[in-house]
């Protein structure tokens, strides 16, 4: 499947005292990719609460730092889908700065029942359109 990708800019705020992007921020800048792919094939979270009663919430997370990101820098997010299960998806995801890979990870987001954050299935609409789009990024 191929990447979707989402520019971001470096701000003041998400640097560290020594000027570089604070390392829990890249998990951010990771979601904002993530987000915007869901924005990008139709669904918005905030809809999918109301509508599916269904959350998205991260289950687990590894994260290689390789090389820093400064202030005023432009990255780039991406965020490949590698496999979707009943309640959940897998993806690989990697910042970039020009042709300098900054971190890479994997993330595995659960799909959970809004009301009592227990694992549920991901609605069918959902799933054929994430994987129907996924192909074509």
């Amino acid at each position: 499947m191929k990447s979707f990708n989402w520019p971001v800019r470096v701000y003041y705020e998400d640097t560290d005292a020594g000027g570089v992007v604070y390392y829990a921020n890249y998990l951010k800048f990771f979601e904002r990719a993530r987000t915007e792919m869901l924005r990008a094939i139709g669904f918005e979270q905030d809809e999918l609460v109301a509508t599916e009663g269904i959350i998205f919430a991260v289950r687990s997370v590894q994260v290689d730092y390789l090389n820093p990101a400064r202030f005023n820098e432009q990255l780039y997010v991406s965020a490949k889908l590698l496999q979707v299960k009943k309640a959940s998806f897998n993806f690989e995801q990697v910042i970039t700065r020009s042709d300098v890979i900054l971190c890479n990870s994997k993330v595995r987001i659960a799909c959970l029942d809004g009301q009592s954050f227990r694992p549920k299935a991901i609605p069918e609409t959902i799933f054929r359109a994430i994987l129907e789009h996924t192909n074509e990024y």
